[in-house]
């Protein structure tokens, strides 16, 4: 018999986390769920962290300065193919709704927008270049590329004997020149269904040239996701409410309101300077460098 028993107490059910598989529908529901988990985290760690993130201050260079003025790009994407993990640095609850109930010339005083633009801009460059990427694999090769050129001449070429061919015959009907009128409007038409096959051939080159074959891929210019053209509605709608999908809808869209809103305003300098890391106050090509990485790449309603 031992001397010591030790005696495990299973948390009650209400604090137990709930594991659902009906879809989220609305980028809202994932920011929910993450301080959901968060929470749960910082119980299950104890009051160690919790009196860690006390301890801190709107200025420390610990703190997610995205987190505080936004979302952090890191709760965005977890569990998915884009899981970049666990932020590196705090996400105090506290300080965020500090920050939350500061006036707007007090928030603007942090400059943590700046921050949070600035980490956006990170991401959406780096799944702009997935995106490139992607597509360039769907390019066609040399030799495709050079069958395509030669029957879009020899369409060209068609369609200029058969307007040429259409004008003869006109002018040969108003010489009364029949016999030459209806030999010439045979090589029109004889023009005409050669214009017709070069086309088909066109199009179905069209059809299988490149890597995505027949299967007719196409990239997604929201997350650079693969897609097929020959989905059905159902596979299309678990792409376009998909966590990876919403989270880049949602991020594009956020940073495209960021521009309007920070019109005029001069990057306030709040000497903690942290380097190019996540939540520094400094973006990736300095002050007044933001911009985006496409060039207005950004949330399209359908996507």
């Amino acid at each position: 018999m031992p001397s010591h028993l030790w005696i495990f107490k299973a948390p009650p059910s209400s604090q137990l986390p709930i594991f659902t598989t009906r879809p989220f529908t609305t980028p809202a529901q994932y920011y929910i769920m993450a301080a959901e988990q968060r929470k749960l985290l910082e119980q299950l760690m104890g009051a160690s962290s919790t009196s860690r993130a006390a301890q801190l201050s709107m200025n420390d260079p610990k703190v997610c300065r995205s987190y505080i003025a936004g979302t952090c790009p890191h709760d965005l994407f977890t569990n998915t193919k884009q899981d970049i993990g666990p932020c590196p640095k705090v996400h105090s609850e506290g300080l965020k709704t500090e920050y939350e109930g500061l006036s707007e010339r007090e928030r603007q005083k942090y400059g943590f927008e700046y921050d949070y633009m600035r980490d956006l801009q990170k991401y959406i460059d780096e799944c702009n270049r997935r995106i490139d990427a992607a597509q360039r694999r769907l390019e066609k090769t040399p030799d495709e590329i050079r069958q395509t050129n030669v029957l879009l001449k020899s369409i060209s070429d068609l369609t200029a004997t058969i307007n040429n061919g259409l004008l003869e015959v006109e002018i040969l009907g108003s010489m009364s020149e029949v016999s030459r009128a209806q030999d010439e409007l045979f090589r029109v038409r004889q023009a005409t269904q050669s214009k017709l096959d070069r086309e088909k051939e066109l199009k179905a080159l069209s059809d299988t040239s490149g890597p995505s074959g027949h299967q007719k891929l196409q990239v997604c210019d929201v997350c650079g996701a693969y897609l097929s053209r020959l989905d059905n509605d159902r596979r299309l709608a678990d792409h376009f409410y998909g966590k990876m999908h919403l989270g880049y809808a949602q991020m594009r869209k956020t940073y495209d309101a960021f521009p309007k809103e920070m019109k005029g305003r001069s990057r306030p300098q709040m000497g903690d300077d942290d380097g190019p890391g996540m939540g520094g106050p400094r973006g990736p090509r300095g002050s007044g460098g933001y911009r985006s990485g496409r060039g207005g790449r950004g949330y399209r309603g359908g996507w």
